[in-house]
């Protein structure tokens, strides 16, 4: 049996027309607008699965309603065999959620008392809690943070106290929404490595959604692209890698106003004088080849490497889909 199943899911949100006027607050103007136009897929049990597309592509929403949070407006969908917006409370004991912006840790009270009142909201036995606390805290550093309220916490810190909340009844599909938001290179990392492991280990399904690639890359077996409440793309992220994941954006600081790398499978974006931006397909040209090549030159102040934009990558897959 499927872990999820969804069929012709459908959301249509009904907003008011702006206006102005006596007419306008009597008999207000009403506009429809499909956030999910009939979406399907399945997942497997203990499958990683990102989400991904644009802003407003109705990602979130898919998620929203997965958990119970949001109710179609038509199709199917079932979370465990449970129907999420049916029976909230009974998936709400074998589900974990992280939303990256909304926290679920009381922001005044010390981790270890946020915890134990999730103990009590999910009416988990003492010892076997403890137990698995205790393990969660070790594997994602936690004891030097018990004490302290969560509002004295960095992002890093809280986000890794959240991951933690949503797993400590142990549930057996985790869903994470943009989980690494606003984070720092170090934060992400060890976010990204945490949840892979304890995916891993334990099992877990896990549905992502993140405009990060790196998320993607190394916590997701594979990718579903939505856009406009549609899927586009659905694939296993090595293919999808292989694809348009194979892009490096080199960023070179020079002394010089210009500088110039004529190599295969590179390519100079417009920048500004003193700045190189490289396009490295790296199927083509090595990163260190790229680097070395740069740094042969003299005169480089800085070298920056970085993923292109999602974006840019949820772009490219459009262009490649509408192609076909």
């Amino acid at each position: 049996m499927s872990a999820i199943t969804v069929r012709d899911l459908r959301k249509q949100f009904r907003y008011a027309k702006s206006g102005r006027g006596l007419r306008n607050l009597i008999a207000p103007q009403y506009t429809n607008i499909d956030a999910l136009g009939g979406i399907s897929f399945t997942i497997a049990p203990g499958e990683r699965v990102a989400l991904i597309g644009p802003n407003g592509a109705g990602k979130s929403t898919t998620l929203k309603i997965l958990t119970g949070i949001l109710l179609p407006s038509g199709g199917n969908a079932t979370v465990l065999g449970l129907t999420p917006w049916q029976d909230r409370m009974a998936l709400a004991r074998r589900i974990g959620v992280v939303f990256g912006q909304r926290p679920q840790l009381w922001s005044e009270l010390p981790v270890r008392q946020s915890f134990a009142l999730l103990r009590r909201i999910y009416a988990q036995d003492a010892a076997p809690f403890a137990t698995r606390l205790d393990a969660l805290s070790e594997r994602f550093d936690l004891a030097p943070l018990m004490a302290q309220p969560v509002n004295r916490l960095s992002l890093g810190q809280r986000m890794r106290c959240e991951v933690v909340a949503s797993l400590l009844h142990k549930p057996d599909v985790l869903f994470l929404d943009e989980p690494t938001i606003g984070l720092d290179i170090t934060a992400k990392t060890t976010i990204r490595d945490l949840i892979n492991a304890q995916a891993q280990s334990d099992g877990l399904t896990v549905v992502l959604t993140s405009h990060d690639t790196r998320d993607i890359e190394l916590v997701c077996e594979r990718v579903i692209v939505v856009n406009a409440g549609r899927i586009v793309v659905d694939q296993a992220t090595e293919t999808l890698r292989r694809r348009f994941l194979a892009r490096k954006l080199v960023t070179l600081r020079s002394a010089a106003p210009a500088i110039t790398l004529d190599l295969p499978g590179v390519s100079a974006r417009p920048a500004e004088p003193h700045i190189a931006m490289l396009d490295v397909d790296t199927r083509i040209a090595r990163i260190d080849s790229v680097v070395a090549a740069a740094l042969s030159l003299g005169g480089i102040e800085d070298i920056t490497i970085e993923d292109p934009p999602m974006e840019e990558v949820i772009h490219e897959i459009y262009a490649a889909a509408s192609a076909r």
